[in-house]
């Protein structure tokens, strides 16, 4: 019998993009074809019932009710972030391949013709 139950309709989901240690990514897409719903559905199961058991962290989140979630970036049509680092932020933007995106505000490289 599976651990995750089936999916319940309306709650409101936002875009999260994670990287995954190849074994989790395997196990997550084999275990989300197991119960045939999508590998984001298992992802919240899995931190709703795992998370949701650790009774110190619901504690600390009763006593902490704000949200933890970073302040987005805003996109320009070329995909690049705009400058906005905020006193204490630890949001750090990174390029699609994981590395650090370029930091704001140096002049761009001239391509080579």
């Amino acid at each position: 019998m599976p651990v995750i139950k089936p999916r319940t309709r309306g709650k409101r989901v936002v875009r999260h993009i994670v990287r995954l240690d190849q074994e989790n990514n395997e196990t997550l897409h084999a275990y989300a074809e197991f119960i045939a719903e999508p590998t984001d559905y298992v992802l919240n199961q899995l931190v709703d019932s795992v998370l949701g058991k650790d009774r110190e962290f619901v504690a600390w989140r009763e006593r902490h009710p704000g949200s933890f979630v970073p302040e987005s970036v805003p996109r320009t049509r070329n995909g690049a972030g705009a400058s906005q680092s905020g006193a204490g932020s630890s949001h750090v933007p990174a390029t699609r391949d994981g590395g650090p995106a370029p930091t704001a505000g140096k002049e761009p490289q001239p391509r080579p013709s």
